[in-house]
């Protein structure tokens, strides 16, 4: 039950986002398609995954974690961007294999969906503990230091989040 009032609170929270109007009509028919929404989509997510709603801490880290996220998302798309463009276009790409410190699931999705949206980077796979990316230009020639350049700067927000 808490699930569907989460989802029916972020989708009518979307659907404010989109059509930009409080006129009652906009409202009502929010509330209605929100509801909607909840009604099919609750049973896909479970509950113990709404802890991130429960605590104020997470969900602020959760806020923090938002702009911190867009600031290396613009930052590696003008890294592309500048690859692209450059007449020599200095890559080098590889596959580079990776421990992350994260337990959970969701926290380990949320890493993979991180650096796979960032640009330059995609998750390839993530077995266990090991994480596979393949990477624009790949830095460095240790774990550690693609551990740090790629993952690192996410992984402590998003253990705070949802661990």
């Amino acid at each position: 039950m808490v699930a569907f009032f989460v989802d029916m609170i972020l989708m009518f929270g979307l659907w404010l986002l989109i059509s930009w109007s409080l006129h009652w009509q906009e409202l009502i028919a929010g509330v209605v398609v929100a509801a909607i929404g909840a009604t099919i989509t609750s049973k896909l997510f479970p509950v113990k995954q709404v802890k991130l709603f429960h605590s104020p801490i997470r969900f602020f880290w959760f806020l923090l974690y938002i702009p911190y996220f867009l600031y290396y998302l613009v930052i590696a798309n003008l890294d592309v961007a500048y690859r692209v463009l450059h007449p020599e276009l200095p890559i080098k790409p590889g596959i580079v294999r990776f421990k992350t410190n994260l337990k959970s699931p969701l926290a380990k999705t949320v890493l993979a969906n991180s650096i796979t949206l960032t640009p330059g980077t995609m998750t390839v796979d993530v077995v266990d503990q090991d994480m596979y990316i393949h990477w624009i230009y790949v830095r460095g020639e240790k774990e550690e230091e693609w551990y740090r350049e790629v993952a690192g700067r996410f992984e402590g927000m998003i253990r705070r989040i949802f661990e």
